[in-house]
């Protein structure tokens, strides 16, 4: 064997022929570790000093190892401290996966940038549920880190299959792979995790000195186990995570910074983008974008499925967008389309997806996520998820915040008690097997209409009247209405086969509600599956009343024609069960439908009978309600004073109710007929009154049409500025509700003001002109 090229002369105890004193660790001789050479030489490793002793021994180049015993050198051939062959052990400190093309997250992009920056936090987060793009995300902020040089250091990338079913990668694995990334040889690491820890935050520091901060990326992280030793102790240096669950700890600190799904744009440019890669010339996203946005609906705008989508796109290059978007509509089938197997046999699932995470819940928490898909609608309280779940609220608030961390759930607003869903994870949910599924419904069933019902009389009833104590006041009723309103209509049909009285009940509740609201189709939707039920049970005063409903409803959509036939019937049952007040209010409905289909003279009868009928039974709330709809019909058939005479009639009976949402009615209508009567300060007097009773009743739309009737009013008396500003208010109002019509009206009453301000100004300076022509101006 040829003699070593270069050594380094040690001593050793005499008669010691290993590497390393024996008992001695392998970590020691690594917490011995003090220099090294720069990186174009080999580290000089310094090992503890020994005792005396005559035997010395040289670390020879290659694979040589020199011994010397006395006058006598031997050389044998053994592993290099370096491994095969010389110089520094290989580093990986860019090792980054390539960075992807990344649509609609410019936001959370910056936020990351933010938390990366200098002052940023050490630590950060990206949580979000499952294939809502969590790692795209934070390695395209990772590669524009280190383009803006924030990271002379390097960049370190783990990944730690926090949701693999074979088992998540450990904090030892995970802190062996980003020390062998920093050139520490397998040899030399330490055999514990707290010395890997203590050498990994040893080398980052070093690092920090020599070259800079280095960002380390640690994947699909699923514990802040995996993760304490990960973080850096250098304030330099940067850790970010991403995972489906919220990882906090008392140990572990983070900023968190959640991802949602795409909006719709966004969705729709992610697979036109990827189509456009595969084969640029693809006409398929611009010939038929409207199917382009329904399939990325289907997808429920999820990164994971829009991808998936996209690739079922590019492998059958034929297949038109509309059909996939057929495909998808079938909500029985559509987590079974949204999958993906490329050539080597490998695939792409959402419900893969969604079942590593669901797996790793616990039984109780599993059977509440499982549940929690009866609700109809798209998010749902505390209390109807313990209701649901049948446990008590605050141990159910505490299942529903494991299942938000799990990413599997929103509490949406933050602090709201509301949760929602994504749509994939509900269809998901629904096809998990549940045994107590019957049971369940019909508990969140029962909850709903009897809330509902208990809301509906703080609406109904008028001042004095005793209402439930479930709400303090109308303004809790209409909260609690407003926020559930799209569970309670949704529940209607959900619940419509094997639950008709419950559902009869519960469309009775919301009726008043919807059309105060202006939830018209609502309206529509509900009654039409209650008329179904009624008829299924044969109960015909409820028939009659959804019937009556039902026509409200028609009216406000415009239906005029069907309104007026809803109302008819309603009456006739009525007056065949002989219910005298029934029928009147049918007939002072059936007369608002017939003055909106120009059939006055009918519609003056009808409200002349209804009035007659309550004033006979004594009803004179019901009385007043006719009056005022007796005193429109009017006006419209310019019997102005006859008008005034029943609007000041029925003020006079609400008054006496104290009904501050009828008097506010009728003192718009009244507003209307005094000004046809060029009565214009009364009217600007009732309209004002009008506009602020609804403002303080916070019925925005009722406050709207009195800003719009007073608008019209201050115009006639060239009240310009000021008619200018309250029909531009009520414009905004209407704008809120998407009422096109209402704002139409207002609209064109804005620009009758505008231009009868502008002839007013050409009048006055044709006077002004005429004036000084006749010698009567200022220089006369």
């Amino acid at each position: 064997m040829a003699p070593p090229r270069s050594t380094s002369a040690r001593r050793r105890p005499a008669g010691d022929t290993s590497r390393r004193p024996a008992g001695t660790s392998r970590s020691r001789g690594l917490e011995a570790l003090s220099e090294r050479y720069d990186a174009e030489g080999a580290d000089r490793v310094e090992r503890p000093g020994p005792p005396a002793g005559t035997r010395q021994w040289a670390r020879a180049s290659d694979n040589g190892r020199n011994y010397q015993a006395g006058r006598d050198q031997h050389v044998s051939e053994t592993r290099n401290y370096w491994g095969p062959g010389s110089g520094p052990a290989p580093q990986a400190t860019a090792s980054l996966p390539p960075d992807r093309p990344l649509t609609g997250r410019k936001e959370r992009t910056d936020a990351l940038l933010d938390a990366l920056a200098p002052d940023g936090a050490g630590t950060t987060v990206v949580t979000g549920l499952p294939g809502v793009g969590k790692t795209v995300l934070a390695l395209h902020a990772a590669h524009r880190a280190v383009e803006r040089g924030r990271f002379p250091g390097g960049t370190l990338y783990v990944h730690l299959r926090g949701y693999d079913p074979a088992g998540a990668v450990g904090p030892e694995q995970a802190l062996e792979s980003l020390l062998r990334a920093l050139g520490v040889r397998d040899g030399d690491l330490p055999p514990t995790v707290e010395e890997q820890a203590a050498l990994y935050r040893s080398e980052l520091n070093r690092r920090a000195g020599a070259h800079g901060a280095v960002l380390i990326v640690a994947d699909d992280a699923s514990s802040p186990g995996q993760l304490r030793h990960l973080v850096p102790a250098h304030p330099a240096h940067r850790l970010l995570v991403t995972s489906r669950d919220a990882l906090t700890a008392p140990d572990f600190r983070a900023r968190l910074v959640p991802l949602d799904e795409l909006d719709a744009e966004s969705a729709a440019a992610l697979i036109t983008t990827a189509l456009a890669e595969v084969s640029p010339d693809d006409p398929r996203a611009e010939e038929d974008p409207g199917a382009l946005e329904r399939v990325a609906d289907y997808c429920g705008r999820l990164p994971l499925a829009l991808t998936i989508a996209a690739a079922l796109l590019t492998d059958d290059p034929g297949l038109p967008i509309a059909t996939l978007a057929d495909d998808l509509a079938n909500i029985r089938t559509r987590l079974k389309r949204l999958q993906h197997e490329d050539g080597d046999g490998r695939s792409l699932a959402v419900e893969t997806a969604f079942d590593l995470s669901y797996q790793r819940l616990g039984p109780r928490n599993a059977r509440l996520f499982r549940l929690l898909s009866l609700n109809p609608g798209p998010d749902l309280s505390t209390e109807a998820a313990a209701v649901l779940s049948d446990r008590e609220e605050r141990e159910t608030r505490t299942g529903l915040a494991t299942l938000a961390r799990a990413g599997l759930l929103n509490e949406q607003p933050p602090r709201s008690g509301r949760w929602r869903a994504h749509d994939l994870i509900r269809l998901y949910a629904a096809e998990l097997p549940e045994e107590g599924e019957k049971e369940a419904l019909e508990r969140l069933l029962t909850y709903y209409t009897t809330t509902c019902d208990a809301a509906d009389d703080h609406l109904r009833a008028l001042p004095g009247q005793p209402v439930p104590e479930l709400f303090a006041d109308r303004a809790a009723a209409l909260t609690w209405l407003d926020a559930e309103r799209a569970n309670l209509t949704a529940m209607v049909p959900h619940a419509a086969a094997g639950h008709s009285r419950m559902v009869l009940l519960l469309a009775e509740s919301l009726s008043v509600y919807l059309v105060q609201r202006r939830h018209f189709h609502d309206a529509l939707t509900v009654n039409e599956y209650a008329l179904t039920a009624t008829r299924e049970l044969e109960d015909r005063r409820s028939e009659a009343n959804t019937l009556n409903s039902l026509g409200i409803a028609l009216r406000r959509v415009r239906r005029y024609d069907d309104a007026i036939h809803a109302h008819t019937q309603a009456a006739g049952i009525y007056r065949e069960l002989e219910n005298r007040h029934g029928e009147a209010s049918s007939l002072n409905n059936l007369g608002i439908a017939l003055a909106e289909a120009r059939r006055l003279d009918d519609a003056i009868h009808a409200h002349t009978r209804a009035a007659d009928i309550h004033r006979e039974l004594g009803n004179r709330h019901g009385e007043a309600n006719a009056l005022n709809n007796l005193g429109i019909a009017l006006q419209k058939v310019q019997r102005y004073e006859d008008a005034i005479h029943a609007h000041d009639r029925t003020i006079a009976i609400f008054d006496e109710f104290d009904d501050r949402y009828g008097g506010a009615s009728a003192l718009n209508n009244l507003g209307i007929a005094l000004r046809k009567v060029r009565r214009y300060d009364d009217a600007i007097h009732t309209h004002t009154q009008a506009a602020d009773i609804y403002r303080e009743l916070e019925d925005r739309h009722g406050e709207a049409g009195s800003l719009n009737n007073l608008g019209i009013a201050l115009r006639k008396v060239r009240r310009y500025d000021d008619a200018i500003h309250t029909h531009t208010r009520a414009i905004a109002i209407f704008e809120e509700f998407d009422d096109l019509y209402s704002k139409g009206l207002a609209e064109r009453a804005l620009d009758a003001t505008l231009l009868e301000r502008e002839k007013d100004r050409e009048r006055r300076g044709w006077r002004r002109w005429f004036r000084w022509g006749r010698g009567r101006g200022p220089e006369a």
